[in-house]
């Protein structure tokens, strides 16, 4: 778990070096009810590839989700270390038997449950041979990444039977529709993608169909759990669909230079912020003008070397994996003054 500060001693987001992520926790609070309003306890599977850390997947245990979701063998390895290893999904195709034999001997252990995803036979082949014993079979819905096709589902799934794995349903993800902002175009996409999902599913049987994200959480009725993580956090680019769910995290950054021509410097570039989606969002006014390696320069404000600025990230996911600690604050909206309330190693990094 994180470091609780001590409570004679407030320590202030301004106290802290730069740059420095910070989450609000007021706004985390709200997120994740609002989620498990909407998708209670094993209707969601929440994905920590979105965050990171398990400080912050405890919340959401403590919020009634003990299913999870993960992109990588490290994060399911963290998991089970933290003592979450309920019910662990692994949503990647993993063709290394080391890797994941260290992950059945979990299940040997009986420290956890762990599902890996399979799009192949030869994935098949990878899952026995490591001595994993439960898969997912993974559905190409219609984003060029893992899955296989519909119409080959049925045969890994009966291969994977025949060959003693117990096969507990599908997984598709629709990722090309997550961040489409036209509701209507999104909800007509996502449909197409579960209409290939249930077709699979019928093939391949079971109790399970996991898959949508954050961007689908309302308009995907197809998945038994669906796999979100983003939302706890949010970042720039889901802000654009209108979600009912708040941004929250900021990567803080010092005014290092000020220009003559107005323009300030930060102490925060590319190496703290993910750009795939965009430039960050400037909290409070103005706007980046552009990132660079271990700077942001930003426009259209009056800022005084030693100021702390608020970037806030389009893609949350890169955004965290950059760093090392999240530090949990009463207000992100106050600035330097911010007290900070506790401070979560992102301890699920690595591969």
């Amino acid at each position: 778990m994180g470091a609780r500060q001590d409570a004679g001693a407030p320590v202030k987001a301004g106290d802290l070096a730069t740059p420095a992520l910070l989450a609000d926790a007021g706004v985390l609070e709200r997120n994740v009810a609002n989620m498990a309003a909407s998708r209670p306890g094993p209707a969601l599977r929440p994905h920590v590839k979105a965050f990171k850390c398990t400080s912050l997947a405890a919340v959401l245990k403590g919020a009634g989700h003990s299913t999870f979701c993960c992109a990588t063998t490290r994060e399911v390895e963290g998991m089970v270390a933290a003592g979450l290893g309920d019910d662990l999904l692994l949503a990647n195709e993993v063709v290394d038997t080391i890797r994941l034999a260290a992950l059945a001997a979990h299940v040997t252990a009986g420290r956890a449950r762990i599902t890996v995803a399979v799009d192949s036979h030869e994935t098949v082949a990878a899952a026995l041979a490591a001595g994993i014993t439960e898969v997912l079979v993974d559905i190409d819905v219609g984003m060029p990444r893992c899955g296989c096709q519909p119409d080959e589902a049925g045969s890994i799934a009966d291969a994977a039977r025949r060959a003693g794995l117990h096969v507990r349903g599908v997984m598709g993800y629709e990722g090309h529709m997550m961040h489409e902002a036209d509701r209507d175009n999104r909800e007509a996409g996502v449909a197409r993608a579960m209409a290939i999902l249930k077709s699979a599913h019928r093939q391949v049987g079971g109790e399970v169909v996991s898959g949508g994200g954050t961007g689908s959480f309302d308009c995907n009725d197809t998945v038994t759990e669906l796999q979100a993580g983003s939302y706890v956090l949010m970042d720039g680019d889901y802000a654009r669909l209108g979600l009912p769910f708040e941004e929250g995290l900021i990567v803080s950054g010092t005014v290092v230079s000020v220009g003559a021509g107005g323009h300030a410097v930060l102490d925060a570039g590319l190496k703290a912020l993910a750009m795939d989606s965009g430039p960050p969002g400037l909290q409070g006014g103005g706007r980046v003008l552009f990132c660079a390696d271990e700077h942001t320069t930003v426009v259209g404000g009056n800022w005084a070397v030693g100021e702390r600025v608020g970037l806030r990230p389009a893609h949350i996911d890169p955004t965290i994996s950059k760093h090392d600690h999240i530090h949990l604050v009463d207000d992100i909206n106050s600035g330097g003054d911010a007290e900070v309330v506790e401070t979560w190693p992102v301890d699920l990094r690595g591969w």
